[in-house]
């Protein structure tokens, strides 16, 4: 794991620091497709952030699948959205190296091998 690829559906910028890199769909084009970014992840040892299932189900699919954080809780106003996103990030990063799929809700975290 090198990364973090920031799905479109994301802020293009954190208000925390992660402690690698951090990519934005749109570093790839105005509209690139899921397919797009899913390649990208798997060529740079990225882990997918998103709010879209559609990452999600295809990692049940794939092998060997990149990373991938889905984000399932509702909308939220731009800073209260940072200020979740900073507090449970430090539990997904442990939960990553050894874990594929890292579902974030509101409430909970659920990692999966």
């Amino acid at each position: 794991m090198k990364g973090f690829l920031l799905d479109e559906n994301l802020p293009s910028r954190l208000t925390f620091t992660p402690s690698l890199p951090v990519s934005h769909a749109l570093d790839y084009g105005s509209n690139p497709t899921d397919s797009q970014l899913w390649q990208t992840a798997m060529t740079n040892q990225w882990v997918i952030v998103s709010k879209d299932a559609d990452f999600s189900d295809r990692i049940l699919v794939s092998s060997p699948p990149p990373w991938v954080v889905h984000l399932r809780f509702g909308n939220l106003r731009r800073t209260d959205f940072h200020h979740f996103l900073a507090t449970v990030w430090p539990k997904i990063e442990a939960l990553l190296p050894s874990h594929k799929l890292i579902c974030v809700y509101p409430d909970r975290i659920e990692a999966f091998a």
